[in-house]
């Protein structure tokens, strides 16, 4: 007999041979059955979906649920001028008053009037002479007041740092900007670097509780398949102690991380890495970056950024990152290259290119992450190379990077529409991976499925390129097969397949039914991971 079965449901199995149903049976954690109520074979225990949409469990891939968000920070989303971001200090500093730091995130650049960078100037008055380390929305980018910069050892001397790089202005002074925080910050000695400066965001004792708000959030939001994409052999530990101590309900794919200068031993370490794991955690795909990100210049573009002559650089010579990944292709290594601007992500697609004519071709699935700004010549050579597009659809949000915002104004009018082109790679046969990348957007699988689907921000209004919109179907899609076949993990998830794990969630309305500007209404109601009841509605 079935351990259980889910009827009376409206079934979308993003299985193409059978689309819709009405029931699925489970036993020891797989589907062993779907198809009609009527057929429904008998089980220990039934489910009435009440006439709920029941997709797969959303596989997200590409979310920072060990970096997560830190309760502990100030919180500045939404934060839109430094009257504001004052405000917001001010208020935390009265409800800490023994910190020996002020530490900050979801810094949005658009704050800073202009459209210029911050500086330790506009920090210094908000901060009252405590040192101050403020994260860029993005956690690109780290802001730091004149008391930090003496803390952290930062001076015309010191500016190519273990956790970023000092920007100096004409005389060389540092500004109290720093970049490259994602490359340099979030790697091991990046970390390891800050914490001995004291400064507490980096501090081991603060890592697992993010990591564990995080990993609750993600299954209350029906995410059943969760690819963390920045890792070294030392975080594995956070995820090996949550799941331990029964708090991994999520399955985890955990990338490593792959720094510039990353040698043999660390390589044969990772190989050894990747061979153990199972269903729930396991570890194996390396993160690479090409470039940086679009708001601060830092991003590598074809042509330059508008109203300036430079196009930003790539973090290595476009030969060595080309008899790099052959290296690590040849190695059977798949590869996740954060690649944001046009030529970035052209100089990615030229070295899987490269790796395939030296090694031949192979079911790599190597990824291009992010895709925020693409040539219209490049769009085929995704599917031709069988390179997948992992993107977030809500990067695009008009209220994020549309006109007006610091991503919009850096690539200028001309280029808007080489922005996140999902559906020309859809239609050009590329494989899509949706995602959240949480914590630098909302992690809700339900914000990024409308924002595919519309192109419009939260609060309605006009839709952004709006040429580039996705049907639901093929959202839905990219959220859950897409992503788990991303990740080499589509013949046991991402749709409602017999002999394929039951992971599932069960909406509290049909998406399908309901206006796309309702689809961010949408709650998980019930979450199922391996036939079992990970979340549930009081």
């Amino acid at each position: 007999m079935n351990d259980l079965v889910v009827r009376n449901a409206r079934i979308h199995t993003v299985d193409r041979a059978l689309p819709r149903a009405q029931a699925l049976a489970v036993r020891d954690g797989r589907i062993t059955w779907v198809g009609d109520d009527a057929s429904r074979p008998p089980a220990a225990e039934v489910i009435d979906a009440g006439g709920r949409l029941v997709l797969p469990g959303f596989v997200d891939a590409h979310n920072h649920v060990r970096l997560g968000s830190d309760s502990a920070c100030v919180q500045l989303a939404g934060a839109d001028s430094p009257a504001e971001i004052g405000r917001r200090i001010a208020a935390w500093r009265t409800a800490n008053p023994d910190a020996r730091w002020i530490e900050c995130e979801g810094f949005e650049y658009s704050a800073i009037p202009g459209g210029r960078m911050p500086r330790a100037a506009d920090l210094d008055p908000l901060t009252e002479g405590l040192p101050a380390f403020v994260l860029g929305y993005d956690v690109h980018t780290m802001w730091v007041n004149t008391a930090a910069m003496r803390e952290l050892g930062i001076d015309r001397d010191h500016t190519d740092l273990p956790y970023g790089v000092a920007e100096t202005d004409g005389t060389g002074e540092p500004t109290g900007f720093v970049t490259e925080f994602a490359v340099r910050g979030l790697s091991r000695d990046g970390q390891r670097a800050l914490a001995e400066l004291g400064v507490p965001w980096a501090s081991a004792g603060r890592q697992y509780p993010r990591l564990l708000a995080s990993l609750d959030m993600a299954i209350r939001l029906g995410i059943t398949t969760i690819v963390e994409p920045q890792n070294s052999l030392d975080d594995l530990a956070l995820f090996e102690r949550a799941r331990a101590e029964g708090r991994l309900r999520s399955r985890v794919i955990a990338a490593l991380f792959h720094p510039r200068g990353t040698g043999d031993a660390e390589l044969a370490d990772f190989a050894a890495a990747a061979r153990g794991g199972d269903e729930w955690l396991r570890a194996g795909p390396l993160k690479l970056y090409i470039d940086d990100v679009v708001e601060p210049h830092t991003a590598a573009l074809l042509e330059p950024y508008c109203g300036h002559a430079h196009r930003g650089e790539t973090f290595y010579p476009p030969e060595e990152f080309a008899e790099l990944l052959a290296k690590l292709d040849a190695a059977g290594f798949q590869a996740f290259v954060h690649a944001t601007g046009d030529r970035g992500i052209r100089t990615v697609l030229d070295a899987v290119q490269h790796a395939r004519e030296l090694n031949g071709p192979r079911d790599a699935r190597h990824q291009v992450v992010h895709v925020e700004c693409l040539d219209p010549a490049d769009v085929p050579r995704f599917a031709e190379l069988g390179v997948v597009a992992c993107m977030q659809p809500r990067h695009c949000s008009p209220d994020i990077a549309g006109p007006g915002h610091d991503w919009a104004e850096a690539v200028g009018p001309g280029r808007w529409a080489k922005a996140w082109p999902m559906r020309s790679l859809h239609e050009a046969g590329a494989v899509l991976a949706f995602s959240s990348d949480w914590n630098v957007a909302e992690m809700d699988p339900m914000i990024g499925l409308y924002t595919a689907v519309t192109r419009r921000g939260l609060a309605g209004g006009p839709a952004w390129v709006p040429e580039e919109t996705v049907d639901l179907e093929t959202a839905v899609r990219a959220y859950t097969l897409g992503s788990a076949y991303a990740n080499f993990c589509d013949h046991d998830r991402g749709s409602l397949t017999a002999g394929k794990l039951a992971d599932l969630v069960i909406l509290s309305e049909d998406l399908f039914e309901i206006p796309a500007e309702r689809i961010p209404e949408v709650r998980a109601e019930t979450v199922i991971v391996g036939g079992r009841i990970a979340h549930a509605e009081a």
